[in-house]
């Protein structure tokens, strides 16, 4: 519910190094920084000198705030040498000195610097226990906030055994070590009168102090945008229906090794940058320099994003941390850059340091924080063997929107690179192969030409266009050919059906001639015979 439970004790505990110490520091001085309240640190081992300089390396500056009266350090000495058990024992002495500290300055926080020191030169139990609890419920009568760091104890979580019964809260920290990596890991044990996470959370110790990411909860709460994002390859992007990836979603660029995922992967961060957002790229394999060079060979420059700060290259080993500490560390880049992209390059890498679920647990809490945030994430991931294996071999395409797989042909004695477009939620998307082309102009995508024997790339490819090349040519010069004797003998025809034609005419005109003289004759001969008539009845 936000917080430490307000005017009760809480317990922290955990082994030596686990970071108790700092963690009271950080309780102390952000409520005398952020919330204006004073408090007090009671420490029983170190010297007041001791602690301001070892916080000092975290930018604290806790001599300024001691200076303001906003901080008041006791150191409380007990040296079991120099102390005889005789009579009766209680904490009155301490009550009188932390009640004049804390009037001091008003203070409403205080923290005891461990517990187990007060108690260390006394063994009867009874007492222990009747005090431990006399100091907690005095603390709750001052109204006192209150952090108790304590050592942890043979199968218990403190040395007495009692305090963690008597607090409100109990914290546990853990610093464990497999495999030679060590991991920080914080658990609520208890909490009075509140809901709150029971899972283990990693945290971290480092120049910026005590900070935690409780990654462990994250719930299916994803913001979910319609704007598409570039990949920096027209190609691909066309091969969406909205001309590129939903922003927020997670992509899985899968392959073989040489097959171009960091390339691809590097010109998401380019064409991020290159429209005014913030790329973070985290690399497991390269450099920020070998990267920028490598990829200024195929056109894509790197160089000048990262001078300008739009580009953030975090370069590391992947067993240089556990995954949690890992995690951890990327969470926290993520939100001091506030990128818009954030790439992986590859996840195969951890699959060294932790068993396949664990990398998906830490992979699950990635994607889950960056959803929330709406920032697109691009995950490259290595595989072996061929398309079927590589399938098999990710494991992890279930937690991602959009899944590219990426090959190496071997055609006629060379590799050519293939991509496939397998999965794209949320949009329709071509299912055909594209040959993936890398040279000084960039990257490209060659559209697809089908063979007798399927997808064909390379010289192979050039091969088959050349045969069809010369196919079509040949079927062209023949009808050509064709063409030429059928307009002849058309020619031919017409010539003929001409001939034919004029000797109709001069038939049609003789007959005509010999109708008209016939029509004449008959004419004549008629007023021939009309005139003789005539002449005869003269």
């Amino acid at each position: 519910m936000g917080g430490l439970p307000t005017g009760r004790p809480t317990l922290v505990c955990g082994s030596a190094g686990c970071g108790k110490t700092l963690f009271a520091s950080t309780f102390l001085i952000n409520g005398a920084r952020e919330h204006d309240e004073p408090g007090v640190f009671v420490t029983f081992e170190e010297r007041p000198v001791d602690i301001v300089s070892n916080v000092s390396s975290l930018g604290f500056e806790l001599d300024s705030l001691i200076a303001q009266d906003r901080i008041v350090i006791e150191h409380i000495r007990v040296d079991p040498s120099e102390v005889a058990e005789i009579g009766d024992y209680d904490l009155e002495g301490l009550f009188l000195r932390l009640e004049l500290a804390i009037d001091s300055i008003g203070a409403k926080r205080v923290v005891l610097d461990t517990i187990e020191s007060l108690f260390s030169a006394f063994s009867n139990p009874a007492i222990l226990r009747a005090e431990i609890r006399r100091l907690f419920d005095w603390l709750k009568d001052k109204g006192m906030t209150t952090v108790i760091t304590g050592e942890r104890g043979d199968g218990a979580l403190t040395r007495q055994g009692l305090e963690e019964y008597v607090s409100d809260c109990v914290i546990l920290l853990d610093h464990r070590v497999q495999d030679q990596i060590s991991t920080r890991r914080m658990r609520i044990v208890k909490y009075r009168g509140t809901a709150h996470g029971t899972n283990e959370y990693p945290f971290l110790i480092d120049e910026d102090g005590f900070s935690v990411l409780p990654v462990s909860s994250l719930a299916l709460e994803h913001k979910v945008m319609e704007d598409r994002i570039s990949c920096g390859v027209p190609d691909l992007d066309g091969m969406l229906a909205g001309g590129g990836f939903h922003r927020g979603s997670s992509i899985l660029i899968s392959g073989v090794a040489g097959s171009g995922k960091s390339s691809l992967s590097a010109s998401f961060a380019a064409a991020a940058c290159a429209k005014g957002e913030r790329a973070l790229y985290f690399s497991f394999e390269e450099s920020a320099g070998q990267a920028a060079r490598n990829m200024r060979s195929i056109g894509i420059e790197l160089q000048p994003w990262l001078d300008e700060g739009r580009l953030r290259f975090i370069a590391a080993r992947p067993t240089f941390y556990s995954l949690e500490m890992h995690l951890a560390v990327m969470l926290r880049e993520v939100n001091r850059h506030r990128p818009d992209i954030v790439i992986l390059d590859p996840i195969s890498a951890f699959l060294d340091t932790g068993n396949r679920s664990e990398v998906q647990a830490m992979l699950l809490r990635v994607i889950d924080y960056l959803k929330n945030r709406g920032i697109t994430a691009v995950f490259t991931h290595l595989t072996h063997g061929s398309i079927d294996s590589a399938m098999t071999d990710a494991g992890l395409s279930s937690l991602m929107d959009s899944w590219i797989l990426m090959l190496n042909r071997e055609v006629n004695g060379e590799f050519n690179r293939e991509l496939y477009l397998l999965k794209a939620r949320g949009s329709a998307h071509s299912n055909q192969v594209r040959e993936f082309v890398m040279d000084d102009n960039g990257i490209r995508l060659l559209e697809p030409y089908l063979g007798e024997d399927g997808a064909l790339t390379g010289s192979a490819r050039k091969v088959a266009e050349a045969r069809a090349r010369r196919v079509e040519v040949d079927r062209l010069a023949e009808i050509d050919r064709r063409s030429r004797r059928i307009e002849e003998r058309r020619r031919k025809a017409l010539a003929q059906i001409e001939a034919l034609q004029a000797e109709i005419d001069a038939d049609s005109a003789e007959l005509g001639a010999m109708t008209t003289a016939e029509v004449e004759f008959q004419k004549q001969a008629k007023d021939d015979a009309s005139a003789l008539k005539r002449g005869r009845r003269a």
